[in-house]
This record gives C-alpha cells, sequence and structure tokens, in this order.
C-alpha cells in the first residue's frame, strides 16, 4: 500500500462530502470519508476484499476509531452513492482538452457455464462475446473513456448483450467542443459520428476496416496508432486489479 494514495483519497472524498454539505451522524467514531476509504482502499489493493481492508486500515492507524464489519457494510451501502459523485466531479477536471479515447471491456460476474445459477445478474441480456479474447462471458461491459495519459474521464456499464453504439452519444454528449475520441472498429457508424458532431461539435474517429470504402487520412490514423494504447494499457491494468470482483 502507498500511503500517498491512501491519503490522496480520503483527502479528495473528504472535500467532497464537506463541499456538498454532508451531515454525518454525531454518534459515530468513523467518519464517512474515512469509512468510503476503506472500501476504495480494497479495490486498489484488495481485489475488493473489504474485510481485510478495514482491518489493516484499523490496524496501521488510519482511522480515528473502531469500526465493526457489519457497521461498515451497512454504512457503505448507505453511502455508496458517493462514490459516483466523486468519481464524476473527478472526471470533470480532467475533462479539458482535445484528445480522448473511449473503448469498451467485459466485466463477467461468473462463468458463461452457470450464467442460470447466478443470482447477481439474470436473463440473456447479460450473456455477450468478447471478440478480442474470442470467448463468451456472463456479465456487464464497461465503456470507458480516458485521457491519453490513461486517466478515466467517464464510463457507462450496460449488460453484456448490448452492442457499443448506444453509449457512444451520453459518454461523447460531454467531451468539449471541437475534441477528437479515438475508438476501435466497435464503435464505427458514420450515422452516429454525423450526429455527434452536429449535436456536440465532437469528432468520432474510430478504426476502419480494411474492406471499407473510405479511409481516414494519414492524419487521423496517425493518432490512431498513437493514441489506441494507453487505453488498452488501462484495461490491462483493471484486470491486473481483480475488476471482476468489483
Amino acid at each position: 500500500m502507498d500511503d500517498r494514495v491512501i491519503v490522496t483519497v480520503f483527502t479528495v472524498i473528504d472535500d467532497v462530502l464537506k463541499a456538498t454539505e454532508h451531515q454525518e451522524h454525531s454518534l459515530a467514531q468513523v467518519s464517512d470519508g474515512e469509512g468510503l476509504t476503506v472500501a476504495v482502499v480494497a479495490a486498489l489493493y484488495f481485489q475488493n476484499h473489504q474485510e481485510r481492508s478495514l482491518y489493516l486500515l484499523q490496524r496501521l492507524g488510519y482511522l480515528s476509531g473502531q469500526l465493526s464489519v457489519s457497521r461498515f457494510n451497512r454504512r457503505l451501502h448507505r453511502l455508496g452513492h458517493w462514490l459516483g459523485g466523486s468519481l464524476s466531479i473527478l472526471g470533470e477536471s480532467f475533462a479539458p482538452g482535445e484528445v480522448f479515447i473511449l473503448d469498451s471491456v467485459p466485466l463477467p460476474v461468473g462463468r458463461r457455464g452457470r450464467a442460470s445459477r447466478c443470482r447477481k445478474v439474470r436473463r440473456r441480456d447479460f450473456c455477450g462475446y468478447c471478440r478480442a479474447k474470442k470467448e463468451q462471458f456472463f456479465g456487464w461491459r464497461l465503456h470507458l473513456i480516458c485521457t491519453p495519459d490513461g486517466l478515466p474521464v467517464a464510463f457507462e456499464m450496460l449488460p453484456a448483450a448490448y452492442q457499443d453504439l448506444p453509449p457512444l452519444h451520453e459518454l461523447a454528449a460531454v467531451r468539449p467542443w471541437g475534441a477528437r475520441v479515438y475508438t476501435d472498429k466497435a464503435y464505427h457508424s458514420a450515422d452516429d459520428a454525423a450526429s455527434i458532431l452536429a449535436d456536440c461539435g465532437v469528432r468520432l474517429i474510430p478504426v476502419r476496416r480494411k474492406n471499407m470504402k473510405h479511409q481516414h487520412g494519414w492524419a487521423d490514423e496517425y493518432d490512431l496508432r498513437l493514441y489506441r494504447h494507453p487505453i488498452e494499457t488501462f484495461n490491462s491494468q483493471l484486470d491486473k486489479m481483480g475488476i471482476e470482483r468489483l
């Protein structure tokens, strides 16, 4: 674990709670910001094993008081929406820019053969196929926009059977006017690209298949090769963190 990362996470969450005038219980020994920090540290270092994260942070003195596992669980369910709010605020701080990268990554919740016994998600909408890995999976599909430096800006989660095009407008609409979004072949749609350009002023530049009649100019092809690698590296880091358990 990195002390600077833990302190930074707590500072950001605590500042967000204070800025929104969040009211905490007067008898709580551990603040809500510390409780949410435990959840984030569990995702970063313990593959979302929250009990282990809570135990270590208490033993190492990061928390101001004692917090049982059951009470932490109830508090996390009550404050879970603040994690999404904090991510949105952080994403807005990285949003100014001209270049963004969009890609999707599978988020399986279990083995494909055990889909009928899964209690987290049900229905055929969650049965998907990953062409890059050439395998079927059962769960969600994460659509992620990041900067060329690999910093995530916005994301959307949809059932695995859904195509990659539905979240395209929502993710591109909040980009600055004149920005360029580089994607892979799955997001190729001339109609959607024209609609996004007319409504938001954002250029969608997907990787085009070799048999297509209209190809990109040399400048767009150069930028595609230059900017496509960071998000692939970021997706690999998510897999290493154990994102399936989140």
